[in-house]
């Protein structure tokens, strides 16, 4: 795995929208975000495709891959981070200039759900780490005790430990539009890591996953080939991670079982399941679906950890050497770079 190296101040980040853009309505919102990024000293680089006049894909996908392909490998741009996800960074991933990416020094791409459609690859076809932490417009949110803003973890020379702060988000989205500067989420439900089978986990592996309906789609194709990754690194093993956005139970049961069947866990050594606000089907909800599809799986499942679409989000390098333990006195997880 090649690691981008830590962010400095005066290191340029770059501001693109692989897959959706925003609405015009949404500037206040990225102004604050991207002032809360000069404010800690960087120099903030917006491109071309940011805005979408209805908050949908903001070019065609040969577009968004040209400037995402000029951000990764300008040596000036030490981070790219899209202001969210959206549905269709499909498009851009036979459009990147592969080769020019692989020759240039690292790059941290840095963002979650649809996003990972593209991190992932990195991974795979080019031992690239990436960041999987909020987009940039989540990054003016407060981290509660226990877990590091992604910047502390991009700017960090590793090894950095996270703990679960225990609690979490439930209801609605805020609303950007009304509230551009908001900063706080109120974390008003409890809930902790699970290991399956109750009992305690201690286990190392390199960290890879993210979004299971954009990701699923790549088992199969030369984007996705996470048993070859494993394989290159079976020194250390796989710790693979997944998490639901919002399709339903039978969905995502389809989807884990369809992973799990093309050997996407075959070199893991454990699995960690994010926690989901998805629905649940009649007689079928997002817990069983997971056990149903990864129940055969012979290593450790622990479930409600705290990355994916319900806050807080846990930043996690693809890539990164994980320690992971879990016991009665709590929830941590270590990752350490090279």
């Amino acid at each position: 795995m090649r690691f981008p190296r830590p962010l400095r101040p005066d290191d340029a980040i770059g501001v693109t929208s692989p897959s959706s853009g925003i609405r015009p309505s949404y500037l206040p919102r990225l102004e604050v975000a991207c002032d809360l990024l000069r404010s800690r000293g960087y120099d903030v680089r917006l491109g071309e495709q940011v805005v979408a006049a209805q908050g949908g894909v903001t070019g065609t996908g040969e577009q968004r891959a040209a400037e995402l392909t000029a951000m990764l490998v300008d040596p000036e741009v030490r981070a790219v981070v899209p202001p969210w996800g959206g549905e269709l960074a499909i498009q851009v991933l036979e459009h990147l200039d592969w080769d020019a990416i692989g020759a240039a020094e690292p790059t941290w791409l840095v963002g979650f759900s649809d996003l990972t459609t593209l991190m992932l690859p990195l991974a795979t076809r080019l031992g690239w780490a990436s960041l999987h932490g909020a987009n940039l417009m989540d990054t003016p949110y407060a981290q509660p005790e226990g877990l590091l803003h992604w910047l502390d973890v991009a700017e960090a020379a590793a090894p950095v430990t996270q703990r679960s702060p225990g609690r979490y988000r439930t209801g609605a989205f805020d609303d950007w539009e009304k509230d551009p500067a908001v900063s706080e989420h109120e974390l008003d439900t409890p809930g902790s890591w699970e290991v399956v089978g109750g009992g305690g986990l201690d286990v190392t592996g390199r960290l890879v996953g993210g979004c299971i309906e954009v990701l699923a789609p790549l088992t199969g194709t030369p984007y996705g080939d996470v048993p070859a990754l494993g394989r290159s690194l079976a020194d250390d093993g796989l710790v693979v991670y997944v998490e639901a956005a919002e399709s339903g139970a039978f969905e995502i049961g389809r989807a884990l079982h369809g992973m799990r069947l093309a050997g996407w866990f075959d070199e893991a050594n454990a699995v960690l399941v994010g926690r989901t606000s998805a629905p649940d089907a009649e007689g079928y909800t997002q817990r069983e679906a997971v056990l149903d599809a990864l129940g055969p799986l012979d290593v450790p499942l622990v479930l409600g950890v705290d990355f994916g679409h319900v806050w807080p989000y846990l930043p996690m390098v693809n890539g990164a050497l994980a320690h992971v333990a879990v016991d009665h006195h709590g929830a941590e997880i270590t990752q350490s770079w090279g």
